[in-house]
């Protein structure tokens, strides 16, 4: 993978620098979150290593900005830190989008599994992505074509493809914008219908 190491410190991340090539990976670097922030509009990066305390724009400013990116592939975002992992720190940088945290100083066996974690996530993102982008879904009523050139109900199609079972309900807004106006639709019909007399059987 080509992987994104965001350090201030320049011995640190040549530390991390030769860690990323001896575990195979490309490395591109950059000494803050603004070097970081301009080097991913022309780097095509899939995972970022990123301290978190950094000049000008720190890990948490530079993952808020990853995220708040439209159309682009999925960034797996790990967190290197000298801080302690708090329960505020955590929240801190799950708000931020933060996928993942190493702790300094840098353990190559845990920097291993972490990187091994990420490309399952983007293995699954890119999987998920191509289904979004090639399933031929009907526009109106929303029925999926199969490989055999069959339309079924979106629910058949993901049951026959992984097992799952689905519950059907209303969900608030169909119920205000579907549901409410056939109930009366019923009932107006209902008070313009005209009386009937019972039918009564005369005996003879």
């Amino acid at each position: 993978m080509k992987i994104l190491a965001v350090e201030d410190d320049a011995v640190a991340r040549a530390v991390l620098h030769r860690a990323l090539r001896r575990l195979g990976h490309e490395v591109v670097e950059a000494p803050d979150g603004e070097a970081a922030w301009e080097k991913l509009s022309t780097e095509p990066v899939r995972v970022v290593v990123s301290d978190w305390m950094m000049p000008r724009a720190d890990g948490l400013e530079l993952c808020r900005r990853i995220r708040r990116r439209a159309g682009q592939d999925y960034v797996y975002f790990i967190l290197l830190t000298g801080r302690d992992a708090t329960e505020e720190n955590q929240r801190a940088a799950a708000d931020a989008g933060v996928d993942d945290f190493l702790t300094k100083p840098l353990d190559l066996a845990e920097l291993w599994m972490r990187l091994r974690v990420a490309e399952r996530i983007l293995g699954y993102t890119k999987q998920v992505r191509q289904l979004e982008e090639l399933l031929p879904i009907c526009s109106y009523c929303k029925k999926i074509r199969d490989d055999q050139n069959y339309w079924q109900q979106m629910e058949g199609y993901i049951n026959e493809r992984t097992g799952s079972e689905f519950s059907h309900s209303v969900c608030p807004d169909c119920y205000t914008r579907v549901v409410l106006p056939e109930i009366e639709k019923i009932h107006a019909a209902q008070a313009d219908a005209p009386l009937r007399p019972p039918n009564v059987e005369r005996g003879t």
